[in-house]
């Protein structure tokens, strides 16, 4: 009998910046006409290489994708699961939440077409899926302190 267990073989990370306005405002990027997805709006997120931890694969992602300076990378509460059919198998995606710099803009590789930073409601009205809105929504509550900040959330970013 085949093993069953969860796999993690991507991530997703919400991308945070204060806003004097609304506390934080958060990236979703148009994934570009010739992608999976063309035209949709997503959040940063990408696959693990090999020997490649979730939390490094994401800032590597978040580098190529969007050359944000990343002030702070936090594990976000909430794990993104689905079922692919196909293979048999379960998927965990682990949700980050990476901040940047107040009026910080990405500059986009040729996977995205596009850039808009929203309010969390009006990212989360965007998102796709049901499980990326509210990872959004659990990362914004952190982020503003709803949630108590444990001290495994917060990654030690490398120098």
């Amino acid at each position: 009998m085949r093993a069953r267990h969860p796999l993690v073989r991507v991530f997703d990370c919400h991308v945070a910046r204060p806003s004097a306005v609304r506390g934080y405002e958060y990236l979703l990027l148009r994934r570009a006409a010739s992608k999976v997805d063309a035209g949709s709006w997503r959040m940063v997120g990408g696959k693990l290489r090999d020997a490649e931890t979730a939390w490094q694969a994401c800032l590597r992602e978040l580098s190529e994708e969007t050359r944000l300076p990343i002030r702070r990378l936090l594990t976000v509460p909430y794990i993104n699961r689905f079922y692919e059919w196909r293979h048999d198998r379960i998927n965990d995606i682990p949700v980050f939440v990476a901040v940047t710099d107040e009026g910080a803009e990405p500059v986009l590789d040729e996977e995205h077409s596009e850039a808009r930073w929203l309010s969390s409601d009006k990212a989360q009205s965007w998102l796709r899926w049901p499980a990326q809105r509210e990872g959004l929504r659990v990362a914004d509550e952190l982020l503003r302190g709803q949630i108590d900040l444990s001290e495994y959330m917060e990654i030690d970013l490398p120098p």
